[in-house]
């Protein structure tokens, strides 16, 4: 399944309106809202940085409310939505560097093979409860996927961002665990 929508609305309005969902275009040449980010982007970042396969996200597509704020839906919906919510928050672009959501970590995090970081189990548990830590890495700076062995299987607790020998939890305060 692939987004067949242009990313603009339906009267032809080439902006972004921060309380409508409007989907992502597939591609740059289909852009008309300046900036908005497009399918083949979005599944390019998470291929490059964290190497899980555009596949993973096969039937799902991509909306963006308010500026940078895209989601990720299991299914097709009409474009342009003035809803509160739809699916999972994916990604947020529009900022220097994009950031991908704790939601996101934990739902495509398991497909991850780059970029994933794991963490022992007193990390873990500090981790997951928003503390900031040192750690070693010699992978990449910037976001990672922080995971952690359960049961035999590495599972995706979160998004940290690794920089000078810090892995900062971005975990946020209504999802961390006391």
């Amino acid at each position: 399944m692939s987004d067949d929508r242009n990313g603009g609305d339906r009267d032809g309005r080439q902006e972004n309106v921060g309380e409508r969902f409007d989907r992502l275009p597939v591609t740059g040449a289909e852009r008309v809202v300046p900036g908005r980010p497009t399918r083949e982007e979005v599944l390019a970042y998470f291929d490059e940085r964290f190497g899980i396969p555009p596949e993973t996200f096969e039937g799902h597509t991509f909306w963006e409310k308010g500026a940078g704020k895209l989601w990720a839906y299991a299914g097709e919906a009409d474009s342009e939505m003035e809803i509160e919510a739809l699916g999972i928050t994916l990604l947020r672009t529009r900022q220097e560097h994009w950031k991908p959501t704790t939601s996101a970590a934990l739902r495509f995090g398991g497909a991850a093979t780059e970029n994933v970081i794991e963490l022992g189990e007193s990390e873990a548990s500090a981790f997951v409860r928003g503390h900031d830590q040192r750690v070693e890495w010699d992978g990449d700076w910037g976001y990672l996927i922080a995971a952690h062995d359960l049961a035999g299987a590495l599972e995706p607790l979160g998004v940290g961002l690794y920089l000078h020998g810090e892995l900062r939890s971005v975990v946020p305060k209504g999802r961390q665990w006391e």
